[in-house]
């Protein structure tokens, strides 16, 4: 079948999808063979509908097909057989037995007698392998997770597992868009065609006579809107699966039968599936390109047909076009292909750095743009900020812990106490630094800005050189990869140093490794002084290449920005270089670039620039090449002073190269836009400098939260970061990624000791809108905005809940959240509002809470009920769980699973929760009273809790085990309440919490919960009764209980702003409004919004498109206090 033909299939079954027919859709895709729908799969699986189950698997796969499918039907049909038997129905057994598990006895007769001395016990659990099967339910739900990993892993189901990424409604988009080019090919067109059938070519009768009314085309029915949130992936018929191993991967692999090294698909047995394999991390999956198919129309009319404006790609018209069709846009019609000239290169000398010792490796930050990592040949590290030329640190060689290092290297060190540095590199959000030496040593430094580099990790990680480094992701774990003398490869955790796995296959020292994930598949290539090329996923199963690098080079390899091409780069014993571009679905070299020496010394440096251009430096110079020409497009000496073959590197930007030189000193080479912004940078910190001494951080302006006694606590935050990696954990505990944001940087120059608290009372003063509401109104007492930062959530104390959502407009053209243009009040055609369970009982005993998925799809609630889930798109409650009591207090899901939730109670529990087995994993206990927030840290890999009971916790996400408490310190002359609701929420960092309570604001540091900040307002503010970060952790948004709200500084707990009761309220004297709670938009740091106790909710921003709430109150002498009470409106904070 052509690609055309199975494409078109998929459409179908999207179509039949769409239309309910559910029956038809699975049979097609049964029929097919193109799609295995997981999803249905497992329903019929929880269901222990069996015959339904191996039918629907016999469309894709038999049970001699190989070991994985063996396995597959070897454990659905044992799992028949033991519910025959726990069901005392032995007769159904023994018909099992002989006609399904027989089949297995040829393979395994062992096993099959074993099996079959089964019917002979009273109760099978007395066979030692089935001690631990439980009930029928959970017995079902741990084989379905093995089943699923056996699938992922079986060939067979490599390219059947993914749905394509289509719009709604595709083939209704099609057949307008045929109707369209039919109705233009009309010799007389209509205004308003009347199209009653698809069975042949629609054309417009002669106007003569009466016109037939026009009418609406009831066949073609409505395309959905655009702008509404994606269907729940996880419920839909069509949901995203992992992606198969790809076929650009496979290509790569010499035995394709071990696909999905991850998963055992070893021998079939009595006991549980082995519910511990590890499993590669889920993704979405990636939008196909999208082909533009050109059509000839050789017909009489088409020359008219060429003289009339064509109705595709051009939005403003389309709705005036006669059939109902959507806007329609096509690849290189609307995105315009970025365009590149040599100017582009950096090579203009714009600084020259003196070093002082022989550079061997560089890496600039990936968010500071001017900020560059050196390591050199004595064993020093520094970092420069080369707009001003200054050395911010520098660190020499020196092992921290000798005690705890292998004989060998203690040895080694003893004879010379030297080592030279052979990589450095930044972690992917630059809160992390690695440095591989040339004597076992691997050092991982935290890095907080401006002087603060603190030791973190020291690992012993190889015998003799420790040649190359790198940071990889596997699962969302951060980890550091490394390669060395000994032949090996390791994986470490970032976080813990614990090594996670060792590569062992290589015959010479290993020289270089690249990790790259494509898809959802994690892989690392590995590169050995003797020019074999070896890849490896993260398990323990070999390495899946061999390859020889062109010529036996000693080799490094490196993608593109984008991740879609691959490099390498190197040298040969001979002194030959290559650099080439490889062939991933083929393992071979595509292409290989002219213009290398001959006669290199060393083995020469390369690096990529952006998706464009490839940097080498070779003959004393730094050549360019552009990636789609084998041809060398540019070179140039640097004004001379390099050495025969330069170490070099290029920023993430692709403005400014570094490159070495040979009096130990380092060239900074920019093009126009990399001069820009040195020039920017250095007359920032000029100004900077000019500030009274002590008010200026030295460096980049980081947020720091005092000293720590903790070596060991990593805070990623950094001022300056736009924010692709960084995380915030809401004060639902839902874990939202942040894109680009532009953080302010405090310009401490301008701070004079004149400074005063900005005070907000008139609307002139600030922008405000209520949001429009038709439905009943009730008190808010749950806000959150969307991910996607174009709608705002609400939970109101009668269950209900309202989503506003704004819409892409000439006022609007994001279509996110803002205090200028009204959003829509959301409601799904059917009327029917999102509302929780409830249950009699006093109202003030109710602990309202909700999660909302990261994708946007569906949100977690609960109002003294049963907790929901609703699917965002269309309301619809999806499920409901756990029936009081307890009732659920607080909501979070797990950071890499939106499968598992924790849930805080009313009886001071907090239960780990898988929504999809059903099944409570592990119940904590630590509080004295219920529960009421929760956040996870994804970097510390731990739940932090708070209660009603004043008191902090901390839990392992590994075993779940308590790891510290703390109990806040209330002030004098604050009486406990028992109904108090103390939250919490991590910093951007993942590190610093703030915790928040109705008699203050705290900072605590995690996971000691060591006290860094308090602030506690006068008693003239009232109470707190919420408070949040803002998107960039750089400001705290905390609302009162007199309708005012206050804007802290974030690292001190300094007031900035206060926004008085009267500059957003109505003026209504006889009722006392005040906002209940307070959210912060996830991508402008200067934007929140509040609930009201009267049902309102408000967008707030400060006037002006530039605007910013006051200006951060200048330090204060010292390390500043750690208890600090709110001032008055005349008066710097104490």
């Amino acid at each position: 079948m052509s690609s055309l033909s199975r494409e078109l299939v998929f459409l179908i079954l999207q179509f039949l999808d769409e239309e309910k027919f559910k029956d038809t859709v699975h049979r097609l895709e049964k029929e097919s063979g193109f799609f295995f729908n997981m999803r249905y799969f497992e329903d019929s699986v929880t269901a222990g509908e069996w015959d339904d189950v191996e039918k629907y698997l016999s469309g894709f796969t038999k049970v001699d097909d190989n070991r994985y499918s063996m396995k597959i039907f070897f454990e659905i049909r044992k799992q028949k057989y033991l519910e025959a038997l726990d069901k005392k129905d032995h007769a159904k057994a023994v018909e099992i037995l002989v006609k399904e598990l027989k089949v297995f006895s040829t393979f395994n007769e062992e096993l099959f007698k074993e099996i079959t001395m089964l019917l002979t016990l009273t109760n099978f659990r007395e066979n030692e392998q089935l001690s631990k099967y439980g009930d029928t339910k959970s017995a079902r739900g741990i084989m379905l997770g093995e089943l699923k990993k056996l699938i992922e892993a079986n060939p067979l189901f490599r390219d059947k597992l993914q749905f394509p990424s289509l719009k709604n409604s595709r083939l209704r988009t099609l057949i307008n868009q045929s109707l369209n080019w039919q109705h233009q090919l009309c010799k007389n067109p209509r205004p308003n065609p009347d199209i009653k059938t698809l069975f042949v070519d629609h054309t417009c009768g002669h106007p003569n006579g009466a016109h037939t009314p026009p009418t609406t085309n009831h066949l073609m029915g409505s395309v959905p809107k655009v702008g509404g949130f994606p269907p729940l992936g996880a419920h839909g018929p069509f949901q995203p699966t992992p992606a198969p191993l790809t076929t650009s991967l496979a290509g790569w692999m010499p035995n394709p039968s071990v696909p999905h090294p991850t998963v055992s698909a070893g021998p079939i047995g009595l006991g549980a599936p082995n519910s511990a394999v590890s499993m590669l991390k889920r993704e979405r999956p990636r939008s196909p390109p999208t082909n533009s198919l050109s059509m000839d129309y050789q017909t009489a009319d088409s020359e008219s047909v060429l003289k009339r404006p064509r109705p595709f790609g051009i939005s403003d018209g389309v709705n005036n076009l006669p059939v109902n069709v959507l806007p329609v846009t096509y690849p290189g019609q609307s995105h315009s292909h970025a365009t590149y000239s040599t100017d582009d290169l950096p090579k203009n000398v714009s600084r020259i750095l003196s070093q002082g010792s022989a550079i061997k490796s560089m890496d600039f930050h990936p968010v500071q743009q001017t900020m560059l990592l050196v390591g050199t040949n004595l064993g020093d590290i520094a970092i420069w900020e080369v707009s001003s030329r200054e050395k911010l640190v520098s660190r020499s060689f020196k092992v921290w812990d000798l005690a705890t290092c292998t004989v060998n290297l203690q040895a080694s060190l003893a004879s010379e106490y030297t080592a030279a540095v052979n990589r450095v590199v930044w972690s992917p959000d630059g809160g992390l630094l690695g440095v591989a030496y040339s004597k076992h040593i691997v050092h991982i430094y935290s890095y907080h800005g401006g002087e603060d580099l603190r030791n973190h990790l020291e690992i012993d990680a190889h015998a003799g050189n420790v040649n190359d480094l790198a940071f990889s992701q596997p699962n969302q774990q951060l980890c550091v990869v490394t390669c060395g003398e000994d032949k090996t490869i390791k994986v470490w955790d970032a976080v813990t140093g614990n090594k996670l796995h060792t590569f062992e296959g290589h015959e010479a020292p290993v020289y270089s490794v690249c990790p790259h994930q494509k898809e959802n598949i994690q892989f690392i290539f590995s590169t050995a002084v003797d020019g074999k090329i070896k890849a490896w996923l993260y398990d323990n199963m070999g390495s899946r290449v061999d390859y020889d690098a062109p010529g036996r080079s000693c080799t490094a390899m490196a993608y593109c920005a984008d991740g879609t091409r691959l490099f390498s780069c190197g040298t040969s014993k001979e002194g030959e270089s290559f650099i080439v571009e490889w062939n991933e679905s083929e393992g071979a070299v595509k292409r290989t670039y002219l213009g290398l020496g001959k006669r290199s010394a060393g083995v020469v440096q390369f690096d990529t620039m952006k998706n464009k251009f490839l940097v080498a430096g070779d003959e004393f110079q730094v050549k360019f090449w552009d990636m789609d020409s084998v041809d060398l497009l540019s070179s140039t000496a640097a004004e001379g002073g390099l050495p025969s073959s330069p170490c070099l590197r290029i920023n993430k930007e692709g403005t400014l190269l570094a490159v070495s030189t040979t009096d130990n000193g380092i060239k900074i080479l920019a093009n126009a836009e990399g001069s820009r912004i040195l020039h920017s940078m250095a007359n920032r910190r000029l100004d900077s400098s000019r500030a009274p001494p002590g008010s200026v951080a030295k460096g980049p302006i980081v947020g720091t939260f005092g000293t720590s006694s903790s070596s060991t606590g990593m805070s990623l935050s950094m001022a300056e970061r736009s924010g692709p990696v960084a995380s915030v954990t809401g004060l639902n505990g839902d874990n939202r990624s942040l894109p680009d944001v532009k953080p302010r940087i405090a310009d401490e120059a301008e701070k004079s000791k004149t400074w005063k608290l900005t005070e907000i009372s008139e609307r002139s003063q600030l922008r405000t809108l209520r949001l429009p509401d038709t439905l009943l109104p009730a008190r808010v007492v749950k806000l959150i905005y969307t991910n996607s930062g174009g709608a705002v959530l609400a939970l109101a104390e009668n269950a209900a809940h309202k989503l506003w959502k704004w819409q892409k407009s000439e006022r609007n053209l994001l279509g996110k959240a803002n205090s200028n243009v009204p959003p829509q009040l959301w409601q799904p055609s059917s009327g029917v509002l999102m509302t929780n369970d409830t249950r009699e009982g006093n109202k003030e005993d109710v602990v309202p809470c909700f999660a909302l998925s990261k994708n946007d799809s569906y949100v977690m609630s609960a109002s003294g009920g049963k907790i929901s889930l609703f699917n965002m798109m269309t309301f619809k409650t999806m499920t409901t769980f756990m029936a009081p009591p307890p009732a659920a207090t607080s909501l979070a899901f797990h950071p890499q699973d939106n499968n598992i939730i924790a849930i805080g109670m009313d009886d001071s529990s907090i239960q780990i929760y898988n929504v999809r087995v059903d099944e409570v994993k592990s119940k904590l206990k630590g509080h004295q009273k219920r529960v009421t927030g929760l956040a996870f840290s994804n970097v510390l890999n731990v739940l932090v809790s708070s209660g009603a009971d004043s008191q902090l916790c901390v839990w392992s996400m590994d075993g779940w085990e308590k790891q510290a408490s703390k109990q806040i310190q209330i002030p004098s002359g604050h009486s406990p309440n028992p109904l108090a609701h103390t939250r919490v929420q991590f910093h951007q960092d993942q590190t610093h919490v703030l915790v928040v309570h109705a008699s203050q604001l705290a900072i605590y540091e995690a996971p000691k919960l060591e006290s860094m900040k308090q602030w506690i307002p006068k008693e003239s503010s009232g109470s707190v009764t919420d408070a949040v970060y803002s998107c960039d952790s750089q400001s705290i948004y905390a609302a009162f209980d007199d309708g005012s709200v206050s804007i802290l500084t974030a690292t001190t707990l300094q007031l900035k702003c206060r926004i008085g009761p009267n500059s957003y309220l109505p003026s209504n004297p006889s009722s006392r409004v005040y906002p209940a709670t307070i959210a912060a938009h996830p991508s402008e740091p200067n934007q929140f919004a509040v609930g009201l106790t009267d049902g309102g909710v408000h967008v707030i921003e400060p006037p002006g498109p530039e605007g910013k709430w006051g200006m951060s109150p200048p330090p204060e002498n010292g390390a500043g206090p750690s208890v600090s009470s709110a001032p008055g409106s005349d008066q710097q904070q104490r």
